[in-house]
């Protein structure tokens, strides 16, 4: 540990958002080897049929809003999609500027066989800890992300206005 004068001491090992993130990665490394070893679909690709399995149809700017996904990831996510039959997109008669996009019978096939298997794994991952600790994890959760939330906006309205 190198102690600064100037920052103090810094542990990345006991840091929290290094530790959220190692915690992120192997959760989301566990459930990859399903996703990827079944049917060799990416992450991108996983959460694009986990969004329209729950949502569809819906457009591509709803998918990157229910996904937490970048437009890039699932422009290519859904591009690779319909290359393998998995969805499918239609013009949206509400609004022929848009499509809307759905699971095929193929993509439906796809997470039905794949869902028993990721709730599977979360009930293996979850096996160590109570409902009622499950449901404090969850709440814990929700808490820190409205607080990093805020913390950003706070950095945003920080941001001097040079140049306004």
């Amino acid at each position: 540990m190198i102690d600064n004068n100037e920052y103090g001491s810094f542990e990345l090992s006991s840091f929290f958002p290094y530790l959220v993130r190692v915690f992120s990665q192997d959760v989301a490394n566990s459930v990859k080897q399903i996703y990827a070893t079944e049917y060799g679909l990416s992450a991108s690709e996983w959460r694009t049929l986990a969004v329209l399995n729950e949502f569809a149809p819906l457009s591509a700017k709803s998918i990157v809003l229910q996904s937490s996904m970048d437009k890039v990831k699932v422009s290519r996510a859904v591009a690779s999609l319909l290359k393998r039959g998995f969805i499918e997109s239609h013009t949206d008669p509400a609004d022929q500027r848009c499509n809307l996009i759905r699971l095929t019978r193929e993509g439906r096939r796809v997470m039905a066989h794949l869902i028993p298997m990721v709730k599977q794994l979360e009930q293996n991952m979850l096996s160590g800890i109570s409902s009622e600790e499950y449901q404090m994890l969850l709440d814990i959760m929700r808490r820190v992300r409205q607080d990093a939330k805020g913390s950003m906006d706070q950095q945003v309205r920080d941001i001097p206005t040079q140049g306004r």
